[in-house]
């Protein structure tokens, strides 16, 4: 890989640790409150909520410090690249059922669908950079 290739991937692996690392830690501080905003979008029973709050942060939290670690890093972009897909899902299942809420990505207070759909898309397409670019045996 040329020198701007490195750097390429140092970037997008560092932005997207980072990332992931801030809003895992987020969510870890109140398990209550996130459960609460992930039954705000009413996809899953009241247990399914519970369980991806105590769940998802612990995920986030650890992709990205692989990413920041450039330990395993195509596993964790690929982590990355799925948990995008799901957020990008489930934002757009509020946007066609009409529900007014903010995404609740980064705590209370949050971006508004499209603006958090925008985010996921880039957070999706630095994490296939990452994959792309990444050690082929997850070093």
């Amino acid at each position: 890989m040329n020198r701007a290739g490195r750097l390429g991937y140092h970037a997008a692996r560092l932005l997207l640790g980072a990332v992931f690392l801030y809003a895992g830690a987020l969510k870890s501080q109140s398990l209550t409150a996130f459960s609460d905003s992930i039954a705000r979008y009413r996809i899953l029973p009241e247990l399914g909520n519970s369980l991806v709050a105590a769940t998802l942060p612990s995920i986030e939290f650890l992709a990205g410090l692989l990413l920041v670690a450039n330990r395993r890093v195509r596993p964790a972009a690929l982590v990355t690249a799925l948990l995008t897909l799901v957020f990008a899902a489930a934002l757009l299942s509020v946007r066609v059922r009409g529900l007014s809420i903010d995404c609740g990505c980064f705590g209370a207070g949050g971006a508004s669908i499209q603006t958090a759909l925008w985010r996921d898309a880039g957070l999706f397409l630095l994490s296939l950079l990452t994959y792309r670019l990444g050690e082929p045996l997850g070093r």
